[in-house]
């Protein structure tokens, strides 16, 4: 079972009784796109930023099993709300913009069940690549006012940051530490099928 779009066909498919977006080449939205983190600062408070230069491709499969994710930040994007605070995530200390400027993630499998599934990938920051899962929801598929099919998507997952060589820090007088270790992602993106 299936929904219709006149221009371009299929736009979704029932699969367990979950509707899901239908196979194809599904284009992130650079304008409809975030890649947030959190982290602790100074033990106590959230910080929060975003990164809003993202792009990519979702390939959904006839298997949903099957289905592939690639992604690119332009790490220079970083918002965290405060100019300073921005320059040094940028910095040599941490990010490293200059050296480098992209973090890239690559799907290497994908687990699907109803709505929602876990996505294996490879996260690539500071020019160290880790093994990250995401747990994945798909959140709907529409027809935009314009005639475009788009699929949006929600995911998560937690890294310590210090995997990745970036472990600039301060010692705390209570013997915590100025920024947390652990830093969780949320993902927010809507895609845009491009192959029908």
């Amino acid at each position: 079972m299936s929904t219709t779009h006149p221009l371009t066909g299929p736009a979704t498919r029932t699969i367990g009784g979950a509707e899901l977006p239908a196979p194809g080449r599904w284009e992130i939205d650079p304008g409809h796109a975030e890649v947030a983190f959190i982290g602790r600062h100074l033990v106590v408070s959230k910080v929060r930023g975003r990164f809003t230069g993202v792009r990519g491709t979702v390939v959904v499969d006839e298997e949903p099993e099957a289905s592939s994710l690639e992604v690119e930040i332009d790490l220079a994007t970083v918002d965290s709300g405060d100019a300073t605070r921005d320059e040094h995530l940028r910095s040599a200390d941490l990010l490293d913009v200059e050296a480098h400027p992209t973090a890239t993630y690559r799907s290497t499998a994908v687990r699907w069940d109803g709505s929602a599934g876990t996505v294996e990938g490879e996260q690539t920051i500071h020019g160290v690549t880790r093994p990250v899962p995401l747990q994945v929801e798909h959140l709907g598929t529409v027809t935009d006012p314009w005639g475009g099919v788009r699929a949006a998507f929600s995911a998560h997952t937690t890294i310590d940051r210090e995997d990745w060589g970036i472990t600039w820090n301060m010692p705390l007088a209570n013997g915590g530490l100025v920024v947390s270790k652990e830093i969780r992602i949320e993902i927010e993106v809507e895609t845009v099928r491009t192959d029908a």
